[in-house]
């Protein structure tokens, strides 16, 4: 449950938690009770210093948590709490752009450089960037994100062509294409093309393609706003010694890679519409959960991996100082799961606590 600046964490890495001890796939409900003592668990053992889960098993829907919400308070968790998503704004990003490609817009298999000339190497398609097959070095592994280091820049404005820069100021880490390395430059480059096709931010196009149709009221874009809008769990780490409040930071550093913030039930709504084929035309929705030899556990802005059980599930995951969340779905939206974590100052080992849960919701 480790805290990371648009951390790689998906269901690929999750899943991969499972694989001892895991009960045959079957049809009866989630135990709410042994999905509370593994969230317990999580707070007590130091894996977070809180947690809220939202569980939907058929008919079932119920909402967990434990620990706190701030330090040196005894405030539970908000159950509607908003929180910092992470990476899983890629999947907004990419459903994006598949609707542009519906629209006859782009050509997932054109060149980047056929809409934004001289942007990347000009072998390096839509496809490629979407799927983390581009080669692109990613920027943030180049950024001062140790604690005491980030805490000088947290409310630095970043624009995408900054971030950008410092990717291609490096060699590309592969051919494109041959190889799949996950790189937050990929997501700089599909919100910049969003940009250049709708001729607007990339956040209005989120908002006006997912965010309003779907009514996500506690979903947005932050842009430079270092505050979380409403009820909220708070983040820390250990920065110069001491404890340190990270929930505050200027989330542009991670831009369309990672800067968006949501709830659970949000996030459910938004995994319902986006699995039921309600966001995309039907050659689109194959192309999103579509996997390669090359990508065996991720399609184009969507992390697909089969559970030890046998039970498919697909979403994505994300991490970014302060938060760790989690988006996972069966593709039939009967068994889903959204989690988000805060971090703590003295983080523990929670043990198996999120393979626990992860069984008993999928498996």
């Amino acid at each position: 449950m480790g805290i990371r600046l648009v951390a790689t964490v998906t269901a690929t890495s999750l899943l991969a938690l499972t694989t001892a001890g895991v009960a045959s796939a079957d049809t009866t409900g989630t135990d709410r009770e042994v999905v509370q003592q593994a969230l317990d668990q999580i707070a007590q053992g130091g894996g977070a210093l809180g947690v809220q889960a939202r569980v939907t098993n058929g008919r079932q829907h119920f909402t967990a948590r434990a620990g706190k919400a701030e330090l040196g308070s005894d405030k539970p968790v908000p159950l509607d709490g908003r929180f910092r998503v992470g990476s899983i704004t890629k999947t907004f990003v990419s459903t994006v752009l598949l609707q542009l490609a519906g629209e006859g817009r782009v050509d997932l298999d054109a060149p980047v450089v056929r809409y934004l000339p001289g942007l990347v190497d000009g072998r390096i398609t839509v496809r490629q960037v979407l799927q983390h097959t581009s080669g692109l070095y990613n920027y943030t592994e180049a950024l001062p994100l140790s604690p005491d280091e980030f805490e000088k820049i947290r409310y630095k404005h970043w624009s995408p062509q900054e971030l950008l820069a410092i990717a291609t100021a490096k060699p590309l880490d592969f051919e494109p294409g041959t190889k799949w390395n996950y790189s937050n430059t990929n997501y700089v480059v599909a919100g910049l093309l969003v940009e250049e096709l709708t001729g607007k931010p990339y956040e209005k196009a989120v908002e006006q393609r997912i965010i309003k149709p779907l009514r996500l009221g506690d979903t947005e874009v932050p842009g430079d706003r270092p505050t979380i809008k409403g009820p909220h769990a708070h983040g820390y780490w250990t920065a110069n010694g001491k404890p340190s409040d990270i929930t505050r930071i200027n989330p542009s550093v991670a831009w369309a890679a990672g800067e968006m913030i949501s709830t659970t039930r949000d996030l459910d709504t938004f995994i319902v519409a986006l699995s039921s084929g309600k966001l995309l035309k039907p050659a689109q929705q194959q192309e999103i959960a579509k996997t390669t030899e090359v990508s065996p556990n991720y399609g184009l802005g969507l992390a697909v991996q089969t559970a030890p059980c046998g039970t498919k599930v697909w979403g994505h995951g994300g991490g970014i100082p302060g938060y760790s969340t989690e988006l996972l779905s069966t593709p039939d939206t009967k068994k889903r799961l959204e989690l988000s974590a805060t971090s703590t100052p003295t983080p523990g080992d929670p043990g198996d606590a999120l393979g626990k849960i992860l069984n008993e919701v999928f498996c």
